[in-house]
């Protein structure tokens, strides 16, 4: 008999992905209500691994990074979910750690202290 171990709805079928994408739609939600309309028209994106030519300033693998709107393309934060997974111990490092990256590049783009958003 052939067929999946669990059924969708089990925890089992949830992947890393999926999990990684929810802590940054919480961390964005959680954003929005501290800043409300600041935020409107932001696009945040996830990506496995961030590009293979890191900018000249970057010393160390990306996290995150901003992409300031240009003609009719948004504003944009990209996090790299793999970086991310590798440094946290467990979930809940994780999701703290999004939020971090996360904090750090709306405050970038909005000329923030990122401690403002803690």
């Amino acid at each position: 008999m052939r067929g999946p171990l669990a059924w969708p709805r089990v925890p089992l079928m949830t992947s890393r992905a999926r999990v990684f994408d929810e802590m940054v739609l919480d961390a964005v939600a959680s954003l929005e209500r501290r800043l409300e309309r600041q935020l409107d028209g932001l696009e945040v994106a996830v990506e496995d691994v961030p590009p293979s030519d890191p900018s000249p300033w970057e010393t160390r693998v990306a996290l995150g990074r901003l992409f300031p709107a240009q003609g009719s393309l948004p504003t944009r934060v990209v996090l790299y979910r793999r970086p991310l997974e590798t440094r946290a111990q467990d979930p809940a490092e994780l999701a703290a750690m999004i939020y971090e990256v996360l904090a750090e590049q709306v405050a970038s783009m909005l000329g923030m202290d990122p401690e403002d958003l803690f």
